[in-house]
């Protein structure tokens, strides 16, 4: 008898920002051939990087039990590559989706909320994504809404991403809240809150792309 064997979908999960800062500093071009470039990393906003790595921790987690397979582009608090590096780890395992996670900053600090960021159509840069991102994005904003409870503020296409311009696999980032936000900062920094982000995001992530 012949038995079909089947390969688990493998999901890339790219907790923002987390390099080391002589790293950061350099610039790399934001899209294949561009002139334009932009430094490796900004940083962020203040605890950004430790709150999206135990995001990503969390979702790997609740992805793994699902049946998913999960790469992560950095899984300890120092990163050595810029963002073509991290699109690139990701293109080169095939994900069914390369899932940024990241959270937000404003000098207004009255702005709360989550968004999901999505590539914006560039012929040779996204357009082999665009589409399959941009259902990807609705299905991750919703889960993360409907999770949380959070403000929902919608999806928005950013062409500037180099994160997005290297990517070959379908692609998007979350933002999670508003640190500089003290209600979104408290829930950010709090464990069960960030337990009810990873399983949005898992449920986004299966409404997406199902496991096998």
């Amino acid at each position: 008898m012949l038995v079909e064997a089947f390969t688990a979908a493998l999901v890339c999960l790219d907790p923002g920002h987390g390099t080391v800062p002589w790293v950061g500093r350099q610039r790399e071009p934001i899209g294949p051939g561009s002139r334009v470039t932009k430094i490796k990393d900004g940083g962020g906003a203040g605890g950004e990087a430790d709150i999206a790595l135990q995001i990503a921790r969390r979702t790997r987690a609740l992805l793994l039990r699902r049946g998913y397979r999960v790469a992560m582009t950095r899984t300890g608090s120092r990163y050595r590559g810029g963002n073509i590096t991290r699109a690139r780890f990701c293109n080169a395992r095939d994900a069914a989706l390369m899932l940024r996670i990241h959270a937000d900053g404003s000098t207004n600090t009255s702005q709360r909320g989550i968004s999901t960021l999505t590539p914006a159509f560039h012929r040779g840069w996204t357009d082999d994504v665009y589409r399959p991102s941009r259902r990807a994005a609705r299905a991750i904003q919703s889960g993360l809404v409907r999770a949380t409870g959070a403000r929902d503020l919608g999806i928005v296409e950013r062409s500037d991403l180099t994160g997005f311009n290297w990517a070959d696999v379908p692609v998007v980032l979350a933002e999670t809240g508003f640190l500089s936000n003290p209600i979104d900062g408290r829930l950010l920094h709090s464990s069960a809150y960030q337990w009810r982000i990873a399983r949005g995001l898992t449920a986004g992530v299966a409404a997406f792309s199902p496991p096998r």
